[in-house]
């Protein structure tokens, strides 16, 4: 097939914190350096922010180090934290506060703010437009280009007008290439190309396996009397009880708004258990539904969140390219934050790139990475907290929880102790015959709600005639495998209801609804068969997440 092809010196994937502080701080260097540099970015939601989805309380450091004047600017930055709750609750009734001496310091929240991320990556993009940078919404990154070298030279954004029988449409106009002499892969966690290169390019060999997390979140309108700008209350323990780890959380931003979310750790055992019911089952706890009490629910989404942490960090350069963000894994697991690192991971690889762009014959890889990452604070974050989350994998909530209050609160993260847990989440996935289906509670639309008004929340839309973008590998493994060995889980892990098995014509049939899909790859992470695969779908589709 034909295909335009546009010549840049750097191609971005993805309009996110890695990617957007990626691109601003290439065109702050190449500004300084009297370089001309054409940098592009390309993003697969309809506009910048529109897949972003994150808690979010936001520590400034790699910002202030980015745009110090970022106040000056306007950085949509307006609640700071005013103080910090963490509760341990035993069950649905009790709620015990926890003294600061028995949390880990990485908890508290002194100096961060409560923000939208996808508001602040508007700003982020706006700011990178006014240095020089192209911005293109709407057009995923669907292929590869690889050199006769087998260098990485940029990649293939998305056909559109596609039919679903693969047939093209009367609408159908081609992706597009966007070639480069480097080319960085910031998609957010579970990028799809990202985990093309590390098997391509062997890039996490000899490395634990990447774990990670199904983070939900809603925003929610609030009496006045019922808000407290600047609150961050945090909990562990119910709703997710036994072997399943995580905690929920409660912020209270600006303008009357309350984000509350339940972060579930995707290595957890139970067939049966369903995280958005679990995440349901939490709102009703009477500590969080004292908030959330005669108020309004305005938005809902979900989505993977990287939390493997320093053993699971991959190689992250290879010929022709860089992974950055949560793509690579950068997000600190002890602070739950991701975002600082995130951007700080991207400016290491603009400051990489500029330096090798200097050169008359710019290298296929780029020699300094690695050695600016190990000087640099974001790898010191990381090896710090780098026992966290395989201590509590490990040990559990309470005992490794322990381990990591002694170790960061006396040790500041450097106990000579070394914890990994190299069994990949979807493995630890249990035979149904070992569990039993869970109830949880029936919509009240109060406080708990069905999963799919809440996708209509999200202002979820694909093009329904067009390929199915969540690929099986093999089509009978779902009623085959899956079902009678794990009662198909796909029906439950999924926040979205994209899987059901139903009844046609007195036989069982597995159905996608793709068209609910909101990009979270919690299938492509936790199918017990590993065989379903996320792929882009058409250019623009998925959630358009207002502020979240």
């Amino acid at each position: 097939m034909q295909r335009e092809s546009m010549e840049f010196d750097v191609v971005i994937v993805g309009a996110g914190p890695a990617g957007l502080a990626t691109a601003c701080r290439l065109a702050q260097l190449a500004q300084e350096n009297e370089q001309e540099l054409m940098i592009c970015v390309v993003e697969k939601g309809s506009e910048v922010g529109a897949h972003i989805l994150s808690g979010a309380v936001f520590e400034t450091r790699a910002l202030d180090e980015l745009f110090p004047d970022w106040k000056e600017r306007g950085a949509p930055l307006k609640t700071e934290v005013t103080d910090d709750h963490i509760f341990y609750f035993k069950n649905g009734e009790s709620a015990t506060r926890m003294p600061g001496f028995m949390v880990p310091k990485t908890f508290h929240n002194e100096g961060n703010y409560i923000t939208s991320m996808g508001n602040l990556c508007r700003w982020l993009a706006e700011q990178a437009e006014a240095l020089g940078v192209e911005i293109f919404p709407g057009f995923p990154a669907a292929d590869i280009i690889t050199g006769d070298d087998g260098r990485v030279a940029g990649i293939v954004t998305g056909d559109m007008g596609v039919g679903a029988d693969g047939e093209n449409k009367g609408s159908f106009e081609p992706g597009m290439e966007l070639r480069a002499k480097y080319t960085v892969f910031a998609e957010g966690s579970r990028g799809h190309l990202g985990k093309r290169l590390q098997q391509e390019f062997k890039l996490n060999q000899d490395r634990s396996p990447q774990h990670y997390a199904l983070g939900f979140k809603e925003i929610w309108d609030i009496p006045a009397e019922q808000h407290q700008p600047g609150l961050v209350v945090h909990s562990t323990g119910w709703p997710l009880t036994g072997d399943t780890t995580g905690g929920g959380y409660l912020y209270h931003a600006e303008d009357g708004q309350v984000y509350v979310g339940l972060i579930v750790d995707l290595n957890y055992k139970d067939p049966y258990l369903n995280p958005f019911g679990e995440f349901q089952r939490f709102k009703t706890h009477p500590e969080i539904a004292k908030t959330l009490k005669d108020g309004k629910r305005v938005t809902y989404g979900a989505r993977a969140i990287t939390k493997g942490g320093f053993y699971s960090l991959p190689k992250m350069v290879f010929p022709g390219g860089v992974l950055a963000g949560c793509n690579a894994g950068t997000l600190n697991f002890a602070k739950i934050k991701g975002n600082h690192t995130a951007m700080k991971s991207g400016m290491l690889v603009a400051e990489s790139i500029c330096a090798a762009l200097q050169q008359d014959n710019p290298p296929a890889e780029l020699p300094d990475f690695e050695q600016r990452l190990k000087d640099s604070w974001l790898y010191d974050e990381l090896y710090r907290s780098r026992n966290f989350g395989p201590a509590i994998h490990k040990f559990g909530t309470w005992l490794g929880g322990a381990y990591n209050t002694v170790d960061q609160n006396l040790f500041g993260g450097r106990l000579p102790f070394t914890f990994k847990d190299d069994v990949a989440d979807y493995a630890n996935t249990g035979k149904a015959k070992n569990y039993s289906p869970i109830d949880y509670p029936k919509p009240d639309n109060k406080l708990v709600f069905d999963r799919l008004s809440s996708v209509y929340l999200s202002n979820t839309n694909h093009e329904e005639d067009q390929p199915c973008h969540l690929v099986l590998k093999d089509k009978d493994i779902p009623l085959d495998v899956n079902l009678p060995e794990y009662a198909e889980p796909a029906q439950r892990y999924c926040p979205a209801g994209v899987y059901e098995v139903v009844e046609v014509d007195g036989k069982a049939e597995f159905k996608i609804n793709a068209q609910n899909c909101i990009h979270c790859k919690t299938c492509d992470i936790k199918d017990p068969s590993q065989n379903i695969t996320w792929v882009t779908p058409e250019g623009g589709g998925g959630p358009n997440y207002p502020n979240m």
